[in-house]
């Protein structure tokens, strides 16, 4: 990874994928061979298996704000939402559900089986609160909104959700309607990045993925706070608090404890540096092309996020220029990128389809140089002109 420039390779596609943590990598090894013990067996070499699980869970407690026991372990993301939105839905049958119009397919795809409002997004990819409030009914069990959106880097103004919500509950408190109602969010894009602590966000429920901090994919969680109520997804020997039967996969999840932990240790340095290097981009591919158009909320964005657009220009061929060239960037999220669809998120903000369809993603990690940065400008500039004279 560190050597990248030597062959100018550059990977700038880090909200898709990051690479394991060499720390992370030694961590899980053990409990692989060694420790490769069923947790829930009765000797003593399981117990310890067992025990480093339980520690697992409390590192990334510690983190989150979170007690042990609200941490459910899932196979990354997709299915920890699933479970916010399902197992909300189904064990307060009939209820509603609010998102926005820009989250992942995860949530969108989800919320289909049950009634559900979505509401719109500003031009720069904010949701307005006030939206948020006015789809509530009565029968609102669950809203979802990602903390930063995985195409612009959006950073929602979730707070403000929360704050709300809490009024609206005691206003049913008054009106004796005892259905809860509850706040989820998706935070896998910020871990990290920006503060992911569950009181402070003021969330019911929250998704976070090790694959997008420097840990094992296929390895996700959903904090449950104590008191709310889900059905399980998946029912069997009763692991994870009922709610998700299955022998854990211990490897991962002490993967997932080093991953976060030093993620966050390191938080607001690489929060910094990565600004510093985005903007540096920004700023070389805008003075260098007037045509840019830079889009997300300018100062709402992760640190990390870069979502530049050329009118007329074919983001694929600018892609796969650039990958001939070494550099890797996203067009869209990867997964409407394999189904060769236009973004969701971009006509949800309103964007003109021949804007939509000159737009890159490009993120940044931590073993992103400046080096890198310098030799990814001159490249896409080189490349957008050359389209642009198309």
């Amino acid at each position: 990874m560190h050597s990248m420039t030597d062959k100018k390779t550059v990977y700038l596609d880090y909200a898709a994928a990051t690479p394991l943590d060499e720390r992370v990598f030694v961590a899980m090894k053990p409990f692989f061979s060694d420790n490769f013990y069923n947790p829930s067996s009765p000797y003593l070499a399981a117990k310890r298996v067992k025990t480093a699980l339980r520690e697992a869970k409390e590192t990334i407690g510690r983190v989150i704000g979170a007690k042990e026991s609200e941490i459910i372990l899932t196979a990354g993301a997709t299915e920890s939402v699933n479970m916010a939105i399902w197992g909300t839905l189904n064990h307060f049958e009939g209820g509603h559900v609010v998102t926005t119009a820009i989250e992942h397919p995860a949530v969108l795809q989800a919320i289909k089986r049950h009634p559900y409002t979505i509401v719109p997004v500003q031009q720069n990819g904010l949701v307005d609160s006030s939206a948020i409030k006015a789809a509530i009914t009565d029968e609102t069990v669950l809203i979802t909104v990602g903390l930063v959106n995985n195409e612009l880097g959006a950073v929602q103004p979730l707070r403000e959700i929360a704050q709300l919500v809490a009024v609206q509950r005691q206003q049913r408190l008054q009106r004796d309607i005892g259905l809860p109602l509850l706040l989820h969010s998706d935070a896998s894009q910020a871990a990290g990045l920006l503060d992911i602590n569950t009181a402070r966000l003021g969330v019911d429920l929250l998704t976070l993925n090790a694959a997008k901090c420097y840990g094992p994919k296929q390895t996700g969680l959903l904090w449950v706070k104590s008191g709310v109520q889900l059905s399980p997804l998946i029912v069997g020997g009763g692991q994870e608090g009922n709610l998700r039967s299955g022998t854990q996969s211990v490897p991962n999840a002490v993967g997932f404890a080093v991953a976060l932990e030093h993620a966050d240790a390191r938080r607001k340095h690489y929060s910094e540096e990565l600004r510093r290097l985005r903007d540096y981009l920004q700023e070389i591919v805008t003075k260098s092309i007037p045509e840019t158009i830079v889009n997300g909320p300018i100062k709402r964005r992760a640190p990390n996020f870069l979502h530049l657009a050329w009118p007329n220009v074919d983001a694929e061929r600018v892609l796969f220029s650039l990958d001939e060239r070494g550099i890797m960037v996203a067009t869209g999220s990867a997964c409407a990128a394999n189904k060769g669809t236009r973004s969701h998120v971009l006509t949800a903000i309103g964007m003109a389809p021949e804007i939509a369809d000159g737009s890159i993603r490009i993120t940044l990690g931590k073993y992103t140089t400046k080096e890198e940065i310098e030799y990814a400008a001159r490249t896409i500039i080189e490349v957008v002109q050359k389209e642009l004279q198309r």
